[in-house]
C-alpha cells in the first residue's frame, strides 16, 4: 500500500497504480512445483515432476507466434474444448523454438528453427494445473492445441526482470550458455523461454526466465 501511495504522490497516475496492483494480484496463479538443487545468483538448477502441457505450434516473428499461441491455448482452457469445461489459468507461458525436420512439418526440439518458406516454427504451451490428468482433461475442440504429457525434467534457468526483448533474451540466453560451460553442465535443445506476467505489469514487477533443459547425469 505504500508503494502505491508513493507512485501515486509521484504523479505516475491511476493507470501506473492499478498495474501496480493488478499485475501481481493476477500472476498469482498456479505454478508448476520443482525442486531447486542448486542456486547462484540468479541461475538455479531445478528439478520437475511429470508435468501435462496445452501446446499450439505456430510460425512466424516470436512476439507475433506467441501471441498467437497464447490466444489459441487461452481459447482452450476457456471453453474451446468438449464438453466446454473451464480450466483455471496457470503460469507461466512458455515459448521454445522448435527444428523443421528434413520431412517438414514434422518437427522436433533443437536446432534450426526455420520453415520452408523461412518463418520460424515455435511451440507455445501453458502447464495445465494438477488437479487434472490426460484422462480428465477435456479434448481441445481447435485441432492445432494438443495435450502432451511432459516426463520429469532438469532445467538450468536463469530469471530476470524488466522487458523480455529480443536483445535481453538472447543475453541471458547467452549468460546460461556461459555458466553451463563453466560448471561442465550438458545442455540439450533450444532455450525455454517462460512468462509470468500480464502485458501491463511494470517492467521492475515483472518475472522472465530462460530455461535450458539439462543432459541426463549432468550435475552441478
Amino acid at each position: 500500500m505504500h508503494r502505491v501511495i508513493v507512485l501515486a504522490a509521484l504523479g505516475l497516475g491511476a493507470a501506473a497504480v492499478a498495474a501496480v496492483v493488478a499485475g501481481p494480484a493476477l500472476s498469482r496463479v498456479e505454478q508448476p512445483d520443482f525442486r531447486i538443487e542448486k542456486q547462484d545468483g540468479a541461475v538455479e538448477v531445478r528439478a520437475y515432476g511429470p508435468l501435462i502441457a496445452a501446446e499450439a505450434e505456430v510460425r512466424g516473428p516470436r512476439r507475433e507466434a506467441i501471441n498467437e499461441g497464447f490466444r489459441l491455448i487461452a481459447a482452450y482452457i476457456f471453453g474451446a474444448n468438449q464438453p466446454k469445461a473451464k480450466i483455471e489459468m496457470t503460469a507461466p507461458v512458455e515459448q521454445q523454438k522448435q527444428k523443421i525436420a528434413m520431412t517438414a512439418p514434422v518437427t522436433q526440439q533443437g536446432g534450426s528453427a526455420r520453415d520452408g518458406d523461412g518463418r520460424e516454427s515455435w511451440t507455445v504451451r501453458f502447464i495445465m494445473p494438477k488437479a487434472w490428468t490426460m484422462e480428465t482433461l477435456p479434448a481441445p475442440s481447435d485441432p492445432r492445441v494438443r495435450l502432451e504429457p511432459i516426463p520429469p525434467r532438469r532445467f538450468l534457468a536463469i530469471r530476470f526482470s524488466g522487458f523480455a526483448g529480443d536483445d535481453a533474451i538472447r543475453e541471458k540466453t547467452d549468460e546460461l550458455r556461459r555458466y553451463a560451460e563453466t560448471h561442465g553442465l550438458a545442455i540439450r535443445g533450444e532455450p525455454v523461454l517462460a512468462f509470468y506476467n500480464p502485458p501491463w505489469t511494470l517492467p521492475f514487477m515483472r518475472r522472465n526466465e530462460v530455461m535450458f533443459e539439462l543432459a541426463n547425469g549432468a550435475t552441478g
